[in-house]
C-alpha cells in the first residue's frame, strides 16, 4: 500500500481507557475515603455506594482495556518490539510491587530488631510489652502447620505453571490447560488455608488478648505483610483463570502467548514474596520467646 508507514511500532488508535480508568479510580478513592471517614462531598459514614461505583468502574476498564489488547495481538499488531514493550512494563509493574513488600518487611524487621527502643516510652504498659520480642501477650503462629502447608502449596503450584508454559510452547494445549487448572486449584487452596488461619488468630485472639493490648502493632504488620500477600495470590488466581478461558476459546499460540506469560511470571513472584514471609515473618521474627 502506498504511504504505509513501515516500522515495528504499533500506532494505538484513540482510546477511552487511560480516562474511564483514572475517573473510576478517582471515585473510588473518594467513596473509599467517604465511606470510611463520612463528610467528603456529601457522603456519610457508612455509605459504601460511591466506592462500590468506583470499583465496577476500575473492573470495566480492566476487562475493556486489556480486551482491546487481546484483540490487538490477535489482529498481529504485537511486532517484536512491541512485545518487548510489554514485557518491559510487566517487569516495572512487578518491581513497582517488591517496592510494596519491601515496606512491610522494613516494619516487621524494625521492630524485630529494634523493639527495645520502644522501652524508652514514658508508658509502663508500653515498656513492659515491648521489653521481649515478640511483645509481651503475643501467642504467635507455629510456622510448621498451616504456614508449611501452605509453603508447599505454593511450592508446588509454581512447578504446575511452569509444566502449563512448558506445554503451551510445545503445542500441549491439554497439558497447558491441565496445568493451569492444577495451579488455580493450589491457589484457592492457599486462600483457603489463609482465611482459616485468619480466623483462628482472632478467634483465639492470639495478638489482640487483653495481655497484648499494648503490643498491637505486631497483629496490624502481620496482617497487612501476609494479608497484602494473600491479595496477590488471589489477583494471581484471577489473572490465571481468564488465561485458561482465553486458552480454551482457542487463544495463545507457542509462539505469541504473553498473556499467559505474564501470569506465570506474576504467580512466581508471589511464590518468591511467600518464601520470605514464610522465613522471615514466621520462623526467624516469629519464633515466639515466651
Amino acid at each position: 500500500m502506498a504511504g504505509a508507514v513501515k516500522h515495528d511500532y504499533h500506532i494505538l488508535p484513540p482510546s477511552p481507557w487511560p480516562f474511564v480508568g483514572s475517573a473510576a479510580a478517582t471515585v473510588m478513592a473518594i467513596g473509599l475515603i467517604g465511606w470510611i471517614k463520612g463528610g467528603v462531598l456529601g457522603i456519610e459514614k457508612g455509605n459504601w455506594a460511591i466506592f462500590a461505583a468506583g470499583v465496577a468502574g476500575v473492573l470495566y476498564t480492566m476487562f475493556g482495556w486489556w480486551s482491546d489488547v487481546a484483540k490487538e495481538a490477535k489482529a498481529g499488531d504485537h511486532t517484536p518490539v512491541v512485545s518487548i514493550g510489554l514485557r518491559y512494563g510487566m517487569i516495572l509493574f512487578i518491581a513497582s510491587e517488591v517496592m510494596f513488600f519491601v515496606a512491610w518487611f522494613w516494619m516487621f524487621f524494625e521492630m524485630a530488631l529494634f523493639h527495645h527502643h520502644r522501652t524508652l516510652s514514658a508508658i509502663e504498659e508500653v515498656r513492659t510489652a515491648w521489653a521481649t520480642w515478640p511483645p509481651a501477650g503475643v501467642e504467635t503462629v507455629s510456622p510448621w502447620h498451616l504456614p508449611l502447608v501452605n509453603t508447599l502449596t505454593l511450592l508446588l503450584s509454581g512447578t504446575t505453571v511452569t509444566w502449563a508454559h512448558h506445554a503451551l510452547q510445545t503445542g500441549d494445549r491439554k497439558g497447558a490447560q491441565w496445568g493451569l487448572i492444577l495451579t488455580i486449584l493450589l491457589g484457592a487452596l492457599f486462600t483457603t488455608i489463609q482465611v482459616y488461619e485468619y480466623s483462628h488468630i482472632n478467634h483465639e485472639h492470639l495478638f489482640y488478648s487483653e495481655a497484648a493490648a499494648n503490643s498491637g502493632l505486631y497483629g496490624s504488620t502481620f496482617f497487612l505483610a501476609t494479608g497484602f500477600h494473600g491479595f496477590h495470590v488471589f489477583v494471581g488466581t484471577v489473572f490465571l483463570i481468564v488465561c485458561l478461558i482465553r486458552l480454551m476459546n482457542g487463544a495463545f499460540t507457542p509462539k505469541q502467548h504473553f498473556g499467559f506469560e505474564a501470569a506465570a511470571w506474576y504467580w512466581h513472584f508471589v511464590d518468591v514474596v511467600w518464601l520470605f514471609l514464610f522465613a522471615f515473618i514466621y520462623v526467624i521474627f516469629g519464633a515466639s520467646a515466651h
